[in-house]
């Protein structure tokens, strides 16, 4: 006997009960009852998932599993539509199964990939098919831009705000919320940070129900438009109908954009000034934050009455000139009543405590720096010969990148895929034919200048003999042989310093 599979997908959203789990069901054991050489093994079957992708197709991906296994010898669907909507996708999987001796017949298209000129017939349907879901996809997105142009409203509801049937009207109670949000943040400057503990110890609610509320959902009410009365719409789309994965919209597509579409929650002014609030802080957090981890004393410099990390803020002194200052995180965010360390440090200053510290360490210098160097030398040594950067793999890769988009061509000229789907994948290789050229010149120049060790030992040994002298600053060395800044209260520091004992003390 024969075992025999059968794969089904249905859309459960149409009233066409012939589509039905079960009638298909019916349909498939019916179909192969009337071979008597044949036995059922499974009916795998898909409920309303797209055909044009198999990524998300469980039923699918477990059937082709169980083929890889041996688990049956046939695979019986009703139409070629049924199988696969993208061409790629039908021919790869069916020349698969074909390798491992499993036959595909499609009932209802009279196709068995078993026959000799099955491939040509099943390439044929399969691209209309691929054809067809591209139309359909671009009547829905046409449609939708339609009605969205109209102000039908797309999305779901939101704190302040009920979305149904393409209409938003406003939730009262939420409305309040919005409304206190942006009175404390644009007129009573009060920190997003601030808001959301006022709203959890306050005892408001987000719209997801949550007691807790953070600073990022604070902001994102703040940024919204629908607030004001305005309606955005297309801040994401879908670039490609065969994967229908959803992308930000940075400018690909056209924004739909409506004034005064709806009844507005806060007034324009009050708004403007939010906004301006905001992008100011955002230009002031993206190039002069003193939160990233990238700076020397980020989440080093620690208060001894709290136990909390002092945040770095920038501050333009009367002269012009900006300087950043450090103050206990607990103090910045609650005031006195949360830490009365009201102690606020520089950051030159304690990059000149962290230089006199490294300065009067007592130790051999000059061991130190032989040391630093070979490890550093060991390490640029190691790296240059590393798997992802040799050359010898690269070229490797090129290789089989370039094999791959001639098979591109092939299956092109033998009219296995569109001319639409074989500019596409050319285009991918070529870039990747492009960076991996890129990176094999890099490699190869790297190789190049790291063949004479003593030279580059030589550079090393000096730049780390500068560092320790003082002649030149590194935040990366800095930052890696700082341990801890501690303040007290009375005003004085301690530092310590990575795999040292000794504790420098410094007078506030």
């Amino acid at each position: 006997m024969i075992k025999v599979a059968s794969y089904c997908r249905v859309s459960t959203d149409k009233d066409d009960q012939t589509n039905s789990f079960e009638t298909q069901k019916a349909y498939f054991r019916e179909y192969i009852q009337r071979n008597p050489d044949w036995e059922l093994y499974e009916i795998y079957a898909d409920e309303g998932i797209t055909g044009t992708s198999t990524n998300k197709r469980v039923q699918f991906n477990r059937m082709m599993n169980d083929a890889y296994e041996g688990k049956f010898q046939m695979i019986v669907t009703k139409e070629v539509s049924r199988f696969s909507r993208n061409i790629l996708d039908t021919i790869t999987y069916t020349r698969e199964l074909r390798a491992m001796g499993i036959g595909v017949i499609f009932a209802t298209d009279r196709i068995n990939t078993m026959e000799p000129e099955s491939e040509m017939i099943l390439s044929y349907i399969a691209a209309q098919s691929q054809e067809e879901s591209r139309r359909t996809s671009a009547r829905v997105v046409w449609g939708q831009t339609r009605q969205m142009e109209k102000g039908v409203v797309f999305g779901q509801s939101l704190l302040g705000y009920d979305v149904k049937n393409g209409h938003i009207t406003v939730n009262p109670e939420g409305a309040e919320i919005v409304r206190l949000i942006f009175h404390k943040y644009a007129l009573e400057q009060v920190s997003t940070a601030e808001i959301a503990r006022f709203l959890t110890n306050e005892g408001y609610r987000t719209y997801r129900g949550s007691a807790k509320w953070k600073s990022n959902t604070v902001i994102k009410i703040l940024n919204n438009e629908k607030y004001v009365g305005d309606l955005v719409q297309k801040k994401t789309y879908t670039p490609d109908y065969l994967t229908h994965e959803k992308k930000s919209n940075k400018g690909q597509v056209p924004l739909i954009t409506i004034e005064n579409h709806h009844e507005p929650i806060v007034s324009r002014e009050v708004w403007n000034l939010a906004q301006e609030r905001l992008q100011k802080n955002n230009k002031h957090s993206a190039g002069e934050s003193g939160h990233s981890n990238r700076y020397v004393f980020s989440g080093k410099i620690k208060c001894a009455e709290c136990g909390s990390s002092f945040v770095g803020r920038f501050k333009y002194l009367k002269d012009g000139t900006k300087t950043r200052r450090w103050s206990c995180g607990t103090a910045t965010n609650e005031g006195t009543a949360g830490c009365d360390v009201g102690k606020l440090i520089r950051d030159d200053d304690a990059i000149q405590m962290l230089k006199t510290a490294i300065q009067n360490l007592s130790m051999d210098f000059d061991a130190v720096i032989r040391n630093v160097t070979e490890l550093a030398l060991e390490a640029i040594l190691v790296g240059q010969v590393a798997a992802r950067d040799d050359p010898d793999r690269l070229r490797q890769d090129l290789d089989r990148t370039q094999q791959k988009k001639e098979a591109v061509m092939d299956s092109y000229f033998s009219r296995e895929i569109s001319k639409e789907e074989m500019l596409s994948f050319t285009a991918k290789y070529e870039q990747q034919l492009c960076n991996l050229r890129k990176r094999l010149e890099e490699a190869q120049n790297r190789k190049e200048n790291n063949q004479d060790s003593t030279t580059l030992r030589a550079q090393i040994q000096s730049e780390v003999a500068a560092i320790l002298n003082g002649e030149t600053e590194s935040e990366v060395f800095y930052k890696t042989i700082l341990e801890s800044l501690t303040v007290f209260k009375d005003r004085h520091m301690e530092l310590q310093l990575n795999w040292l004992p000794q504790v420098f003390h410094f007078a506030g």
